[in-house]
């Protein structure tokens, strides 16, 4: 069990480093047998300048402890005993994503178990991702921009407007029918504790479960044109709807396909581009569909919000209590912060798990 109390000043940070850090903590289910520091090279184009290198190391083996099921390399994504993870995989997120994979697998007690499902919308991704992690169990999906691009309207943040951030949606399409239940992580964010927590989290009879803020404004993730037409904000009618962060899911793809929740989320996307019901990207439809239906999963498995607000990026605390994983949501990225010297006292928790060339 990992606690961190909240502090302030610079010895909050040392405090949490010592506990978190896998540098300073020894994790003996995940044990590192070997290192390399051999580099793997992906070149990244760009409209107005030469292509440009980024390098990524290698990162270390990471072994099943003795009590895991039996690692069958030739078992396939519908092995049974596998814990599936899907990620997102693009070129201005890749230093996040690559840094998520590898705190899951530091911390995992059955490593050679998990299984990583890649969404991306740009190719040669697979090549980096086997570079870094040459006995990684993954898949890459490839997820058409065109699907949602006449569905998607403005948001806040431009970010927030691109369409790999609704692949989320498709997930019960892309993966293979033989997938019942996915780990959906956002790329900002480390895992600090054993992926199979998580995953044997208890729906019931719910979809998808999350960490839920019944404490949060509510209304605020949606316009007033909303609230004010009961044709929408009806939908919340006999439910008690409670903010949810889609960042961090666990989700039911069997009840999802059998529903058509897909559909649902659709329907509210055409809706928002006629009415203007929301103003925050990819995640009110979750909202409409599932508020009120969610079962509940302990916050320590997204304390989010430490990337600051969407317009500055400012710097946040962790909110009190254990902590089993750190979500930059938000504006401000660690890795970005990091490298300009501005760095929040939080972003150092994710240092050591960034595997960037030149990052140190």
């Amino acid at each position: 069990m990992l606690w961190i109390m909240r502090f302030s000043g610079l010895f909050s940070a040392a405090l949490v480093i010592i506990v978190l850090s896998p540098s300073l903590q020894s994790f003996p289910p995940a044990e590192a047998i070997r290192s390399s520091h051999l580099d793997a090279y992906l070149r990244f184009p760009t409209s107005d300048s030469p292509p440009h290198r980024l390098s990524f190391r290698k990162a270390p083996m990471f072994r099943n402890a003795a009590d895991c099921a039996a690692a069958d390399i030739d078992s396939g994504v519908c092995n049974p005993s596998l814990v599936h993870v899907a990620i997102t995989l693009d070129f201005e997120y890749l230093r996040g994503s690559i840094a998520a994979v590898h705190s899951i697998l530091k911390h995992s007690s059955c490593p050679e178990s998990v299984f990583f499902h890649f969404l991306v919308s740009e190719t040669d991704l697979e090549t980096l991702v086997r570079s870094s992690f040459p006995e990684l169990k993954f898949k890459v999906y490839y997820f058409d921009p065109e699907i949602v691009r006449t569905l998607i309207s403005t948001s806040v943040r431009q970010a927030l407007e691109q369409p790999l951030n609704y692949a989320r949606n498709y997930l019960a399409d892309l993966l293979e029918p033989c997938v019942r239940r996915v780990i959906y992580l956002d790329s900002d964010l480390i895992v600090v504790d054993d992926i199979a927590k998580l995953w044997r989290t208890r729906l019931g009879s719910k979809t998808i479960g999350a960490p839920q803020y019944c404490h949060a404004n509510f209304t605020k993730y949606f316009t007033p044109a909303f609230w004010s037409d009961e044709r929408f904000s009806g939908a919340f009618r006999g439910r008690k709807p409670c903010y949810f962060n889609t960042g961090v899911m666990v989700m039911d793809l069997e009840r999802w396909r059998s529903v058509g929740y897909t559909e649902e989320i659709e329907k509210w996307m055409e809706i928002q581009k006629n009415d203007r019901i929301y103003e925050l990207g990819s995640l009110p439809p979750f909202l409409l569909v599932f508020a009120g239906e969610v079962a509940p999963i302990e916050h320590r498995w997204n304390q989010h919000g430490l990337g600051g607000d969407n317009v500055r990026g400012s710097c946040r605390d962790l909110h009190p209590g254990p902590v089993s994983l750190l979500h930059w949501s938000g504006s401000g990225k660690p890795w970005f912060r990091l490298d300009s010297r501005r760095p929040c006292p939080l972003d150092t928790l994710w240092a050591p798990y960034d595997l960037y060339g030149h990052s140190r």
